[in-house]
């Protein structure tokens, strides 16, 4: 007596699961949502203004340019200029920064109106960075918060014989 499973025999039921697992093998995959990288909302050039406060002086208006330029497709390696200008003092901030899997950032920075520069470390945490930046007798902490088409950049820095803190809202042009 052959037993069945309904209309099919073992023989039938293992045919047919044989068939299923191998179909499996050569049925193409669905692409899965693209993984965004911490500078996935960088791209492009920004514009705004602030203020920045130099030692124990009053704070300044300032006015402020930003290019972010992505490097690869992965959205995990950017590359940045941001320039900025009061009455009384300016810089012009470059940096290259690459997340790695887990949003740790390292990186290379120079400011070029002083012809310095170092190294940079922080952690992306959504929308948020905070990055430190350092060379030889100067240090600095940028957090930058961005939110679709508007980021605030604050910056805190000290070496070379002056404090200076800015806050500065830019708006993707």
């Amino acid at each position: 007596m052959q037993r069945t499973f309904g209309r099919f025999s073992p023989a039938a039921l293992i045919v047919c699961c044989l068939v299923a697992l191998v179909s499996a093998f050569f049925i193409p995959l669905l692409p899965t949502a693209a993984v965004t990288g911490p500078f996935a909302d960088f791209s492009g050039t920004w514009s705004g203004t602030g203020t920045v406060r130099t030692g124990g002086n009053a704070p300044e208006r300032i006015r402020c340019n930003a290019n972010y330029r992505q490097r690869g497709s992965s959205q995990h390696e950017v590359d940045l200029q941001l320039r900025c200008a009061s009455d009384s003092y300016n810089f012009d901030l470059a940096g290259q920064f690459t997340a790695d899997e887990h949003n740790e950032i390292t990186g290379q920075w120079t400011e070029r109106s002083r012809n310095t520069g170092g190294t940079a470390i922080g952690r992306a945490n959504g929308e948020r960075l905070d990055v430190h930046v350092e060379s030889g007798g100067f240090a600095a902490d940028l957090v930058m918060v961005t939110r679709n088409r508007r980021q605030s950049v604050t910056i805190d820095s000290q070496g070379g014989g002056q404090t200076v803190k800015a806050s500065i809202s830019l708006s993707r042009n």
